[in-house]
């Protein structure tokens, strides 16, 4: 047994192994690897993909060393999309349109674009690091990089931003659901009701909707619920169009009168005409603007497309794995989330323009609270965000289990656990986090450019054999200069950031 762990211990650092290269007489790279359960086994590497679907080679006693997970892939193509694209929409969607209305729309489309070319670039780096150690967990790809530090920076970094994203999706729950209710019972809004509670109603929410879902062994078995979330943001989607072409141009506000209020769904005979209706300059969309707001938008942009931690577990669980598979998988959600977030960001910009709030539904409803539509489009983002939650709650347990018990075997008890403390952690972020831009800012800011930009950049160029790729080769310095982009990217956001808060606007002025 000691002769057989030094032979694997034998293997080279940069995942070479001569002597099996030779025995078998094909390219791979083998490494020592911790599966989840702690399990050191030796992996293989195939740069075209060809040999991830069959079986292990034989280890030293004659038997197949276990697989990085004990779930085979069975996930279509198509429900991956759906997976990683749930993982990628979120509650940033409905910012967009305020991010629009502080940059313009061709400032907003090329940062849009930047932003989405560069995490395509990102999931590349981190899909072939991937491949050539054969790890798919990024906090183990830290652990091959750099070894305990670099898997402590990553999972810190995923807990860090999938917390953000957590709290974003139900910060809509607490800030929504009672408009919604009270929308619904016709209620007073200023009543002390329990169930107008946003406080009460997001706590019932996690425990009756969000935690059951949460203690799923295994995330594809949430495929499903993913593609009805994304077919539920394609209705608000579809709404925030047609609304364009609904509603005028300066609007009218609704007065919250009591008679108004309680008697009458008629907006045109109860409205008051906007303070600002007058001034037409209000209705011209502009293609280029800087304000003090406009700081929040390149983080509210690196927020809405990070999907990093969620990558390597749906890889994990796609049928007949491939790196290039996975990366049509990533390129397609990436194009279908670019165009959604596009559209409702112009459409809702347009509809607007600088009326438009850091929430667009809250501004839809200052015009009529009891739109039909609108409170079914309502409905529509609650469910979907409710139902994205514990998506991103499995990458920041599994970053837990890595940092706090790394060699320990599947327990239901650690399972469900955690899963109840984080969702208690995060009710009570949300329900003493000052508003929904506030999430997006600081979160953006800080952890979407380790994910997106600085991680998988640094990973790649520890990784990659020098003999493969020299550091003097274009692929490692595209990536050291994409690392260096992340670092500016995070300074540049915070520094703006603080700045803004600190002489009274952005955070400041939008708390509640």
């Amino acid at each position: 047994m000691m002769e057989s762990s030094q032979s694997e211990m034998n293997i080279l650092s940069n995942g070479k192994s001569h002597n099996l290269v030779d025995d078998v007489g094909m390219p791979m790279k083998t490494m020592l690897e911790e599966d989840q359960n702690g399990t050191q086994t030796v992996r293989f590497d195939d740069p075209e993909g060809g040999l991830e679907n069959e079986g292990f080679l034989p280890s030293a006693d004659g038997k197949k060393p276990i697989r990085f997970t004990d779930f085979e892939g069975k996930t279509s193509f198509g429900m991956s999309v759906f997976n990683l694209g749930n993982a990628i929409m979120g509650s940033g969607i409905l910012g967009l349109a305020y991010a629009m209305a502080n940059t313009g729309i061709l400032l907003f489309l090329f940062l849009l674009t930047a932003v989405a070319a560069l995490s395509s670039y990102s999931i590349h780096l981190l899909l072939k690091s991937s491949g050539i150690v054969g790890i798919r967990a990024y906090e183990q790809l830290g652990n091959r990089a750099f070894g305990t530090p670099g898997k402590m920076a990553a999972g810190i970094a995923i807990t860090l931003q999938n917390i953000g994203a957590m709290s974003s999706y139900l910060y809509i729950v607490k800030s929504e659901l009672p408009l919604v209710i009270q929308a619904f019972l016709k209620a007073d809004p200023n009543s002390d009701l329990w169930y107008l509670n946003g406080n009460y109603l997001v706590i019932m929410v996690s425990a009756s909707v969000i935690l059951p879902l949460a203690l799923m062994k295994q995330l594809g078995y949430l495929g499903y619920t993913s593609g009805f979330s994304l077919s539920c943001m394609v209705f608000f989607l579809t709404a925030v169009i047609y609304k364009k072409f609904q509603i005028p141009c300066p609007f009218e506000e609704f007065s919250h009168n009591s008679t108004a209020a309680h008697h009458s769904l008629n907006v045109s005979s109860h409205a008051l005409i906007h303070e600002d209706s007058h001034d037409d300059s209000h209705c011209t969309p502009r293609m280029f603007t800087m304000n003090s707001q406009t700081a929040y938008t390149i983080p509210i942009l690196a927020f809405a497309f990070v999907c990093h931690p969620e990558v390597l577990p749906i890889y994990t669980e796609l049928r007949n794995p491939t790196q290039k598979k996975m990366q049509k998988v990533s390129n397609l959600s990436i194009l279908v989330m670019y165009t959604m977030y596009f559209l409702a960001a112009l459409f809702g910009y347009l509809t607007f323009y600088d009326n438009v709030e850091p929430e667009l539904l809250h501004t839809y409803s200052r015009i009529d609270p009891y739109d039909t539509l609108i409170l079914c489009v309502r409905v529509a983002v609650l469910t979907a965000v409710t139902l994205t939650v514990p998506i991103v709650l499995f990458p920041v347990r599994r970053a837990i289990q890595q940092m706090i018990f790394p060699t320990k075997s599947f327990n239901w008890l650690r399972h469900i656990s955690i899963a109840l403390v984080l969702l208690t952690f995060i009710n009570m972020l949300v329900i003493f986090a000052p508003n929904i831009l506030g999430i997006f800012g600081i979160i953006g800011a800080t952890s979407a450019p380790c994910l997106i930009f600085i991680f998988p950049a640094v990973f790649y160029i520890r990784i990659v054999p020098k003999e493969d790729e020299p550091m003097t080769s274009t692929p490692k310095i595209l990536a050291a200069c994409f690392a260096a982009l992340g670092v500016s990217f995070m300074v540049m956001s915070l520094s703006f950031i603080i700045i803004d808060w600190t002489t009274g606007g952005g955070l400041a002025a939008g708390a509640h």
